[in-house]
């Protein structure tokens, strides 16, 4: 195995959108294969045909895309770089495991089963009744190869189609040494007895082809989630059985509900889930890739925001966590802030492109807007960078330019009830509907000009500007939102505001 090159996959069902713990799994495949100057496949397991959804693989590539993760191998690469080893869906290598299913069984490993649904389901309420954990009962048990015979020629009179079981040998131990866990041992009596590898519509299962596709893609390291454990011995049996080398293993922790302490799941509505769902709120691909790295792995230091380059530098499955990984929503919105704070510096017309789309949606702008428009957008935005934790936040930060006030809160009453908020006020408006250009820079000098006159500084000169401005205790820059709020609207809230006092 030293000397076998790297080469690791990601193999996703079509079966919905990217789920985090998959984006995950595709994620650290990545960094292992990129660390070590490997190869990453990607493979379509498509055998679930009830379970497939329209446009499912074309939704989990482009999402991949989006992520920033990029493959060497896969049905998306055409027959002249799609690699030696495809066909790269499941589904297009039918072919395949049906010649190698009829070996095992020609062998002896693998058996017609005509067990139906109804006598399997009736089997395990006895074995439930009995207190015993459910498993297949060996329908051949104490025949002789020629009432075996009849009893498949029977079945087969009925119009029965069977599935193909492996079988299992109660007698041994399966055992690996996981790159996460470490040794891990299981006993095939523990199994549930023998298993299908093949569907009665001539699909084959899951243990099966991974098997078979692993071993041909001469796949070197299986990085994929601690739930497959349980299929690990099942899928060595069938490794034992041809005789193949296995790959290493490696079975990362499972993620959780930071909230809750429970397991992520796809029912737990609490916590968004899908990368589509971040992406349509506006946050930012490298954002997610750094926040889902950390999901149950440890780069060295204390640092928390990192490059894709130094991700690859310095991933090492030494440092992937045996503990379970947090969720946690609000550091990811923190991590998410701290790249849009840069984007702002670094390219802020992605950023602006962004927002405005949300602004859009929202019907806050029209959504063919003039470049005036645009420009006052892109001022806005700017105003709320440092506060987003993602772009779809900006309708209700900015709402103060959208949301018109009728009337004080108590709070604001209350600010206003001093006795320098009136001349503070009025010396304001008086200034403002005098000013030549209406700008932040000039509103500002303004300000100072209020602070002498009335001899008023502090909160009570700017708290006074700012409700009776913007009908809002709270903003950003006081300047640069009145420059945006219009000087025809900061009058009229002027005046509404004095009228109430």
């Amino acid at each position: 195995m030293a000397d076998r090159p790297i080469r690791v996959r990601y193999a996703p069902s079509p079966t919905g959108h990217l789920h985090i713990g998959n984006a995950r799994t595709a994620l650290f495949n990545y960094l292992f294969a990129r660390h070590n100057n490997g190869t990453l496949v990607l493979r379509i397991e498509d055998t679930d045909t009830k379970r497939n959804v329209a446009d499912g693989e074309k939704s989990q590539m482009e999402n991949l895309h989006w992520l920033g993760i990029d493959w060497d191998e896969g049905p998306d690469k055409g027959p002249d770089k799609g690699g030696d080893f495809g066909p790269y869906r499941q589904s297009e290598r039918k072919d395949i495991y049906d010649k190698l299913i009829k070996q095992l069984v020609d062998k002896g490993f693998a058996y017609e089963s005509y067990r139906t649904e109804e006598e399997l389901k009736a089997d395990r309420e006895a074995q439930k009744a009995r207190h015993e954990m459910p498993h297949y009962e060996y329908e051949y048990e104490g025949m002789t190869d020629a009432e075996k015979a009849d009893a498949i020629a029977a079945a087969k009179a009925k119009g029965l189609e069977p599935v193909i079981r492996f079988h299992i040998p109660m007698d041994k131990t399966y055992e690996w040494d996981d790159i996460v866990k470490g040794k891990i041992s299981i006993d095939a009596n523990t199994l549930g007895g023998d298993f299908v590898i093949q569907k009665r519509d001539g699909m084959p299962t899951y243990n099966f082809a991974v098997v078979v596709d692993d071993h041909m893609m001469q796949i070197s390291h299986v990085l994929r989630g601690d739930d497959h454990i349980a299929n690990t011995p099942k899928q060595l049996a069938i490794y034992d059985a041809f005789g193949w080398e296995p790959p290493i293993f490696g079975h990362m922790t499972l993620i959780i509900n930071g909230a809750t302490g429970k397991k992520l799941s796809k029912r737990d509505e609490t916590v968004l889930q899908f990368i589509e769902q971040y992406r349509e709120l506006g946050y930012l691909p490298d954002a997610m890739f750094n926040f889902i790295t950390l999901l149950g792995w440890s780069p060295v230091g204390e640092d928390e925001i990192f490059t894709k380059k130094e991700f690859i530098k310095q991933f090492d499955p030494k440092r992937l966590s045996k503990s379970p990984a947090r969720f946690d929503q609000k550091k990811l919105e923190w991590v998410n802030n701290q790249y849009i704070k840069a984007k702002q510096k670094t390219n802020p017309n992605e950023l602006m492109s962004l927002s405005l789309a949300n602004l859009i949606e929202d019907g806050k702008i029209h959504s063919d807007p003039d470049p005036k428009t645009i420009e006052w957008a892109r001022q806005l935005i700017s105003l709320y960078t440092d506060q987003m934790s993602y772009t779809a936040q900006i309708s209700k930060l900015a709402d103060i330019f959208f949301d018109k006030a009728t009337d004080l809160t108590d709070d604001e009453r209350k600010e206003l009830a001093d006795d320098n908020a009136k001349p503070v006020i009025e010396a304001f408006a008086k200034k403002i509907r005098a000013l030549d250009t209406f700008d932040a820079y000039s509103i500002g000098g303004i300000v100072n000009e209020v602070k002498q006159e009335t001899k008023v500084k502090g909160r009570k000169l700017y708290m006074p500007i700012r409700i009776a401005a913007t009908l809002r205790m709270h903003g950003p820059q006081l300047a640069e939102t009145i420059e945006l709020m219009g000087r025809d609207q900061v009058l009229k809230n002027v005046d509404l505001v004095t009228g109430q006092l």
